[in-house]
């Protein structure tokens, strides 16, 4: 009888230890990714490196932005070297699910769709669609029902989204759609056309790319697209730090700085091809 509770004593230790080697696997993975960035000594965030100003790519071939100096401030923050790594739009949530970046700074929406693979911190911008004009009633409209008329003619990007949003929400305007952007702003300019949709980046760029032509941005797009941080969806710990440091960096009024910096001037333009 001796023998068999000594047997079964021994057998609910090997459990009990078995359980907690497991619980301690468990957490150690969980905080991988953060240890791994700081065993490293490196931060390695995916870019698209092609949607100034939050990420853009210089004569030179360094990428800056206002996501570029997020990203970097972020690394200072940790202590550790950062590592911009620029790729198609596309493949920057495989490259993060894969463990080929540590997170994506890229003028990326937050989605359900995309929170389902990954998670995101943020938003740390709100983007959305918006109008780039000469007419001040159309930048300065509040709902897309002052535009929507068979009198308004707009200019989208063919096959982009703007064109979706302008068919869908805009049905009663006469549409012209252009191969770039660059043809769809000097039809703006030259009076074809009472404005362009595009993302609101770019229209704030065109304004700044011609400050002599009296063009005009809505100042609210007119879709709302909160612009978040894509973080591995099993690191609470990195999570957790990314959150606190984007809190942090709002409170302070040094993401409110960057903003001011990357929109409210185009002296930056001069570094792009």
């Amino acid at each position: 009888m001796k023998t068999i509770r000594t047997l079964i004593v021994l057998m609910l230790a090997l459990i009990v230890l078995s359980a907690c080697a497991h619980t301690t696997e468990t957490v150690q993975t969980q905080t991988s990714s953060l240890q791994k960035i700081l065993q490293k000594g490196e931060l390695v965030v995916g870019t698209a490196g092609s949607m100034p100003p939050l990420n853009m790519t210089t004569k030179h071939g360094e990428v800056i932005g206002l996501e570029a100096d997020l990203a970097s401030n972020m690394a200072k923050a940790m202590g550790v070297k950062l590592k911009l790594k620029p790729m198609e739009f596309s493949k920057l949530l495989t490259a993060l699910e894969q463990g080929k970046v540590d997170m994506v700074l890229s003028g990326m929406t937050i989605t359900p769709k995309r929170n389902l693979k990954v998670a995101f911190i943020g938003p740390y911008f709100i983007s959305g669609k918006a109008f780039l004009t000469k007419i001040s009633t159309i930048a300065a409209a509040k709902s897309t029902s002052e535009i929507n008329n068979p009198n308004t003619k707009i200019a989208a990007l063919r096959g982009s989204t703007s064109q979706a949003f302008i068919e869908q929400v805009l049905p009663n305007v006469k549409l012209v759609t252009t191969k770039d952007y660059d043809e769809a702003v000097a039809m703006v300019i030259d009076g074809k056309v009472h404005a362009m949709m595009a993302d609101y980046p770019i229209c704030v760029i065109s304004v700044f790319r011609y400050p002599d032509e009296g063009l005009l941005s809505v100042i609210t797009p007119l879709t709302y697209e909160p612009l978040g941080i894509g973080i591995p969806a099993k690191d609470p710990h990195l999570i957790n730090w990314v959150k606190n440091y984007l809190n942090s960096a709002e409170g302070s009024g040094e993401l409110g700085q960057l903003i001011e910096r990357w929109f409210e001037s185009g002296s930056w333009l001069e570094k792009l091809p």
